[in-house]
């Protein structure tokens, strides 16, 4: 009795399977037969009753794999064949040589046999994501022709340096008291690379109609420092508009706090709690008269947004990222190890005179073992200050003197509220 349960429960499941394969079938016909719903009947290829019949029949063949191991290669070479001769006397009347229809048809068979076989979800979001695929012709084929080719080649570069190079690196701690990771600097490279890549698109792709304000929140993940000479040359040219650039200064070099957070997030969670209420204090302090400002003046003329002049990635700049990175690490074990909290203290404020990004995941790093959370934190706080001193430092120098005065304000109380908050907790 037992065994016929058994029996029975397995056929349902079998059953189940069944289905979701000849429904996955039909998902990826319906695309193809809206595509094709023009074309007479019977000139279609494989419309949707074939992709449903195709995908039951490759989780009929996965089903008959346990009868003999010839089955499913069989099935499937016959389904194969069976598309190429359709395809090949196609191509006599309709000189259009894609294939996406007859790789469509095919992964179909597969999704079935995934189906029943392997698992019902994996089928089902790679049936899906074909679907996506096969629907947005129009908008990847639009893409192609707006990418440049120094775009595509720093998202390779990017490939590069995160699918080939990281799974490479030894994961283990070497030179003076074990401070260099070779996997860990590698992977805070990509990380890195891949905001900046991030923020790159994040103005290509906005466009100048959004404005300084915009543009201001999305330059902060690349470069900050390059607005703001930006913007402080065109506060001379326009005197008119130097409150809406104050506002875009004031965004870009508020945007580096939420990167602080999420370096710190994914390097060393237990880090956010101390670091979450100073760095969220000194960000609101820029944001809230940027936006104050941006309201004033909101009807202005728009300014254009900084020239993208450069790529989105170097792989020399990846480099010398982990380079310093490493120097940044040895000098902090030594400065610990001869100074105390002093010497972290001290790397911190001279490291952030040209970059935070390096120092912050240096010291997010040693945090996990070397030196405690409050000096990790109160660094990290030192860095941000002296970072964006100097951008007001750029700002007065480079723009118009009311520029540099509504930049110095916001960024000076952001400063002293950060380093008294970080004191505190």
């Amino acid at each position: 009795m037992d065994e016929v349960a058994s029996q029975f429960v397995t056929g349902n499941e079998s059953a189940i399977r069944l289905a979701v394969a000849l429904l996955l079938g039909t998902l990826i016909g319906i695309e193809r037969g809206w595509v094709a719903r023009s074309q007479a009947s019977g000139s279609r290829i494989a419309g949707v009753r074939t992709h449903a019949l195709v995908g039951l029949l490759g989780g009929l063949a996965a089903l008959l794999s346990a009868v003999s191991a010839w089955a499913f290669p069989l099935v499937f070479l016959a389904v194969a064949i069976t598309s190429l001769v359709a395809w090949r006397a196609q191509l006599e009347q309709h000189q259009d040589y894609s294939i996406t229809g007859l790789i469509g048809l095919l992964l179909t068979f597969c999704f079935g046999a995934i189906a029943v076989a392997v698992d019902l979800a994996l089928a089902a979001a790679c049936a899906v994501v074909t679907a996506v695929i096969l629907d947005n012709k129009r908008e990847i084929h639009g893409l192609l022709n707006k990418l440049q080719a120094h775009e595509l080649d720093a998202g390779l570069k990017l490939l590069l340096i995160t699918v080939v190079m990281l799974p490479l690196l030894p994961d283990q701690g070497m030179g003076p008291g074990g401070a260099l990771n070779p996997y860990e600097i590698w992977w805070m490279v990509v990380l890195i690379a891949a905001i900046s890549f991030v923020g790159y698109f994040a103005i290509r792709v906005g466009g100048t109609e959004k404005g300084i304000l915009f543009t201001g929140l999305f330059a902060g993940l690349s470069s900050s420092t390059a607005l703001t000479l930006h913007f402080a040359r065109q506060s001379r040219q326009n005197q008119k508009i130097e409150t809406l650039l104050a506002a875009g200064i004031l965004l870009a070099c508020g945007t580096m706090f939420p990167r602080i957070l999420i370096y710190a997030a994914v390097v060393n969670p237990g880090l956010l709690p101390r670091l979450l209420v100073p760095i969220t204090t000194m960000g609101a302090v820029l944001y809230v008269p940027a936006l104050y400002y941006w309201h004033t003046q909101r009807r202005s003329p728009k300014v254009d947004r900084p020239a993208l002049i450069q790529n989105p990635l170097e792989l020399r700049t990846a480099l010398l990222f982990g380079a310093l990175l490493g120097v940044i690490m040895l000098l902090g074990e030594w400065l610990r190890t001869w100074l105390g909290e002093a010497g972290i203290y001290l790397l911190a404020a001279s490291s952030g005179v040209a970059d935070v990004d390096a120092i912050t995941l240096s010291l997010t790093r040693m945090s996990l073992e070397r030196i405690d959370a409050a000096t990790a934190v109160l660094g990290i706080i030192i860095a941000a200050a002296v970072n964006n001193l100097m951008k007001v430092g750029l700002a007065a120098g480079f723009g118009t003197r009311h520029l540099g005065q509504r930049v110095a304000l916001p960024m000076i109380a952001s400063l002293l509220s950060g380093l008294a908050l970080a004191w505190l907790v």
